[in-house]
């Protein structure tokens, strides 16, 4: 199963976005697609803050609009959107502690840990920070690869 970061939903979503046009693109062949793909709750969350922000957008995107959005993705039946259990706990220790992110950073690794208690094979993102987080296999869909 894929999953997808906040960046990726927010370019698709933006059509102010420089990325757009690349994004939507993927965010579509998930969405119509028979394979089950991902969200984590946070991205989701992370998304509707970024979205409806009236200091980050002239133009924020009206809070109902936000959600009918995720609604949207949804609409094809096979989104499955990753929250925690008490369960998922071990695997953010291991993932926090292992790239030493502490403050602000543990938002990344709360993504990388729900992805990996989840059983997601790649995570698609345009944040390098992933990096740090070798068990999570990532790649940026936006940039081309020699195995395009």
């Amino acid at each position: 199963m894929i999953a997808v970061d906040t960046n990726l939903l927010v370019y698709s979503h933006r059509e102010d976005s420089p990325f757009h046009l690349a994004a939507k693109p993927l965010i579509d062949s998930l969405r119509y697609g028979a394979a089950d793909w991902a969200i984590p709750l946070h991205c989701i969350h992370e998304f509707i803050g970024i979205v409806t922000h009236p200091r980050i957008y002239a133009r924020p995107t009206p809070l109902a609009i936000a959600f009918t959005t995720i609604e949207i993705w949804g609409a094809g039946q096979n989104l499955r959107l990753l929250g925690e259990t008490e369960a998922y706990l071990p695997t953010l220790r291991e993932v926090a502690v292992s790239a030493q992110r502490v403050g602000p950073q543990i938002h990344d690794a709360r993504v990388a840990a729900a992805c990996l208690y989840h059983g997601v094979r790649e995570l698609w993102t345009a944040d390098r920070d992933f990096s740090l987080f070798p068990q999570l296999k990532t790649r940026n869909p936006l940039v081309a690869t020699e195995a395009d």
